[in-house]
């Protein structure tokens, strides 16, 4: 399996799809999956000739169960690492959850000519957690509870996350039980000690001058009914203060749009990246 070795000794898995003189594409995964959701994207955007790479985040998926660096500065310095050892120019990165924050705090201090645009779909920054600058946002308990059951009932918990993460617990939803366990999977091959610790990475982390300082073309994509990560407190707030940046949001849509809507988000992304 490809991997780069960051300067703890952590093995980053990735894949590196296409042509290597071709444009690149970089997906980043949400909690607490892997490389594998991006699947329907890569598969998309490897056929239409772009260079497609996604990678697992440590303690994720096929990457090394490491028991630290579970914070967002550490997950970009493994990003920092992967896009050098692969010297990436002119990038367009696109994340999901998680992903779309790591997106956002790597376009902020990537090296110059690293990054071309950058995308953030169903993302977590500004910030996610409720605090006296955020009152909208997601109460602290919610998170510890996310916790307690990640460490105590991860398979059930994981499983039945899956029904508000695609929307499949909204009356008349097609529910795809092949879809429901493929989240399983990704998400039982990680480290439950990394997916809790990932918890505070992804709810406490405040992206906001990551967000201020990104300087290329950015496009935002939330979907309107995202039960996961609330669009009017995240998405809505972040496409007003990066500047610049071009909102979608799309009624009905969940947090998992990407696999539920693939067809659409894959054109809006095309659209974006091609434009």
């Amino acid at each position: 399996m490809p991997t780069i070795a960051t300067t703890d000794g952590t093995e980053i898995f990735y894949k590196d799809w296409g042509a290597k003189d071709a444009p690149v594409v970089m997906f980043h995964h949400g909690w607490p999956l892997s490389s594998d959701d991006w699947d329907g994207q890569m598969m998309f955007f490897v056929q239409k000739g772009y260079r497609v790479i996604a990678h697992d985040r440590r303690g994720h998926g096929r990457s090394t169960q490491s028991a630290t660096g579970h914070d967002m500065d550490t997950y970009v310095d493994d990003v920092i690492a992967l896009t050098d050892a692969l010297d990436l120019q002119g990038a367009v990165h696109v994340g999901h959850s998680t992903g779309g924050g790591e997106v956002a705090r790597y376009v902020a201090r990537a090296k110059p000519g690293r990054v071309a645009k950058a995308v953030l779909v169903s993302a977590v920054a500004p910030i996610m957690v409720a605090g006296p600058n955020n009152p909208d946002g997601v109460p602290i308990d919610v998170f510890d509870m996310v916790r307690e059951q990640t460490a105590t009932n991860r398979s059930a918990f994981f499983y039945d996350f899956t029904l508000p993460f695609f929307g499949y617990n909204r009356e008349g939803a097609d529910v795809k039980e092949a879809v429901r366990l493929n989240w399983w999977r990704q998400g039982m091959m990680g480290s439950a000690l990394a997916h809790i610790l990932g918890i505070k990475a992804f709810s406490e982390t405040d992206f906001t001058d990551d967000l201020k300082a990104i300087s290329v073309p950015t496009l935002v994509l939330h979907g309107e009914d995202d039960q996961v990560v609330p669009f009017a407190t995240t998405g809505k707030l972040s496409a007003q203060i990066v500047a610049g940046a071009k909102l979608i949001s799309y009624p009905g849509y969940p947090h998992g749009m990407p696999v539920t809507h693939g067809a659409q988000i894959n054109a809006d992304l095309l659209a974006f990246i091609e434009g």
